[in-house]
């Protein structure tokens, strides 16, 4: 069971790549303290992931899982959303702010989804067609209140996702040659923020 008040971050091995960086990043910046625990990504896994399981720490045998606050919480976008709410902040104040939240954080979970089949069965389409789509969309909802952030000054829990999009198409090659303008901010005033502009530039040189 989860210790209450103590947060401990589960995640792979796999330095600065997937979705448990996402959350990782997200608590640096919070200053929420926490113990990271890491588990390699070899044939270990398989096993490992069903020790969890019967722990209770993750019920689909996937990781990101964050011990916190008496709560075990699962899944990387919903884990960001509890945080966010837990704080008061990272989510948006209004309805509208709320909204635009959610719809870009939806466009995130479709681009992840096709990031990862990528990564096993590259195709030409994906990069060529997808790639781009995604991210000229992410450039218009990024240009609504003329960022850097979603929501203008305030940064939100999805910034932080869809930077994380960004760093790992760049690691595996996929990046666009160039970005809407309106993400390029985004990029730079993530990168600027005191609670994570070391840590990232310690891990920029990490590969696969």
């Amino acid at each position: 069971m989860a210790t209450k008040g103590f947060a401990i971050f589960h995640y792979l091995d796999i330095g600065r790549l997937g979705r448990g960086e996402v959350v990782n990043l997200f608590m640096k910046d919070a200053g929420i303290d926490f113990k990271e625990v890491r588990y390699p990504w070899d044939e270990t896994w398989p096993q490992k992931s069903k020790t969890l399981q019967d722990q209770g720490i993750t019920r689909t045998g996937k990781v990101p899982a964050l011990e916190y606050q008496g709560l075990i919480l699962t899944q990387h976008i919903p884990i960001l959303r509890y945080l966010a709410r837990d704080l008061g902040s990272y989510d948006g104040e209004t309805n509208a702010e709320k909204y635009a939240v959610d719809s870009v954080s939806d466009i995130y979970i479709d681009w992840r989804s096709q990031w990862v089949a990528n990564l096993s069965n590259k195709i030409d389409k994906y990069k060529d067609e997808f790639v781009p789509q995604y991210y000229n969309l992410l450039g218009q909802y990024y240009r609504d209140n003329d960022g850097p952030y979603l929501l203008g000054g305030k940064v939100s829990y999805v910034d932080f996702a869809v930077y994380q999009s960004i760093d790992n198409e760049a690691r595996t090659g996929t990046l666009p040659s160039s970005l809407p303008e309106s993400l390029l901010k985004l990029r730079e005033a993530i990168e600027k923020r005191p609670n994570i502009k070391e840590y990232i530039r310690e891990t920029r040189q990490e590969k696969m």
